[in-house]
């Protein structure tokens, strides 16, 4: 285990330096940069950790990017560990999650006894986190509220659908998940029966002023996009359907790119002559995503119209960019705990197609923010496709509602005001009632 302060992290990722809350003045306004200072006032001093399973990948470690920096600069003591494991032990913390989004998994005892536990136990050999409230991310190391040596308030973060959740693997780490103080759930359909401490509903949120998130015109973002352009020889002025996320079983690329091919043959559209862009990055603990990514080029077959990338350059500005140019944004997921990048491309004013499912159902909100449908449903898919492709006064009427949900509801100056509202009751601090 080593955390963000240290210079192998530093080398590595650079130095996550304070953030003053002014600099969200003119997205958030005066009156919410106030507010979160006045939460933050009696929590100076005090010491706030994270505890996840990489630095890098995936949109915990995103958030933990922003959150931690943002809380320094408001006077809290913030720290990141990331814990170490092995390929084995990312397999099988990988199978941890398919199982608990519902797909069937094997594990042996060897695989939960002499590497899952053994793993969280290593990596506080030499390591103890003394805190006022350490947050610990994920099943990954969930074990190590046991295994480990912590000092302080604890709770458990849940970023996953667990509304399926295999009995055998949850009754696992249940008992883990009792030993913490409270739990945290990005929403109340994902609390499972056996949670004996406080549960508190938190939703992720995107950091507004990052390169990605940043909100930027038409032209600029095509203008930033001139290199990626020409690197993967795609036309600019064709309409782009884009979905972004990592390959992943329950991430459905497969049915996008079915749903598109379908798509491009009527044609009421093909003079418009659309193109897919599907776009996913790899993460150090998921394992599987490589032999998914293959399986997605298999079915894409190909096709001039489809392209499909991986670990794209300058990541953070295309992405955003390309939220921004696209037309119609598609996440189709069969299974999601929120889906930060639906919050990413609402943000740019691109109206999403997305399943309705999980916490994405939070997000969309049917014909004001974009449209809900069955992940599995190809005929209702299309036909959202062809009336956003072909209906420009509506694509600019769900964008801008958009953009106004995501500013009030998912930005990451709520997640911390949120946060800061939690530690202040753990803590017994008194403070006027909010709902978390």
């Amino acid at each position: 285990m080593y955390d963000d302060q240290s210079e192998k992290y530093k080398k590595q990722y650079g130095e996550l330096k304070p953030v003053d809350i002014e600099k969200y003045m003119l997205i958030i306004g005066a009156k919410e940069v106030e507010e979160t200072k006045r939460l933050s006032g009696l929590l100076q001093g005090k010491i706030w950790c994270h505890v996840n399973s990489t630095f890098e990948g995936g949109g915990v470690a995103e958030m933990l990017k922003s959150v931690v920096p943002l809380a320094r600069g408001l006077g809290i003591n913030c720290k990141w560990y990331c814990i170490e494991g092995n390929e084995y032990f990312y397999s099988i913390t990988k199978r941890f999650h398919n199982i608990i989004q519902g797909l069937e998994q094997h594990f042996t005892i060897e695989d939960l006894l002499e590497t899952y536990l053994e793993t969280n136990k290593k990596n506080f050999e030499n390591k103890r986190i003394i805190s006022d409230m350490t947050i610990v991310h994920d099943p990954q190391p969930c074990a190590s509220i046991v295994h480990g040596n912590y000092e302080g308030k604890m709770i458990w973060r849940c970023h996953i659908d667990t509304s399926e959740a295999n009995e055998m693997i949850w009754n696992f780490l249940l008992p883990y998940i009792n030993n913490y103080d409270a739990s945290i759930f990005s929403q109340e359909d994902f609390v499972k029966q056996g949670i004996k401490k406080p549960v508190y509903q938190i939703t992720p949120a995107i950091d507004p002023l990052t390169d990605k998130n940043r909100q930027r015109s038409e032209k600029e973002a095509y203008d930033a996009l001139s290199p990626f352009w020409s690197k993967y020889n795609i036309d600019p002025d064709r309409p782009i359907i884009l979905s972004v996320s990592r390959y992943d079983v329950h991430k459905n690329q497969e049915k996008i790119i079915k749903a598109f091919k379908k798509f491009k043959k009527d044609k009421s559209i093909r003079d418009l002559k659309p193109i897919l862009i599907l776009v996913g990055n790899s993460a150090t603990d998921d394992p599987e995503g490589m032999e998914m990514y293959r399986k997605i080029k298999e079915t894409a077959n190909n096709d001039p119209d489809i392209y499909t990338l991986l670990n794209i350059e300058n990541n953070d500005e295309y992405i955003g960019a390309l939220m921004k140019v696209a037309k119609i944004f598609i996440h189709i997921a069969t299974k999601e705990g929120f889906g930060l990048v639906v919050t990413e491309a609402l943000w740019q004013g691109t109206p999403v197609i997305a399943s309705n499912v999980g916490g994405i159902k939070l997000q969309v909100i049917n014909g004001k923010t974009g449209y809900l449908v069955n992940p599995h449903d190809v005929s209702n898919i299309v036909i959202f496709m062809k009336y956003l492709l072909t209906n420009p006064d509506e694509r600019e009427k769900l964008g801008y509602n958009a953009i106004e949900y995501v500013r009030e509801n998912f930005l990451i100056t709520t997640l911390i005001k949120k946060y800061f509202i939690l530690m202040r009751f753990l803590l017994g601090i008194d403070f006027p009632y909010f709902r978390i």
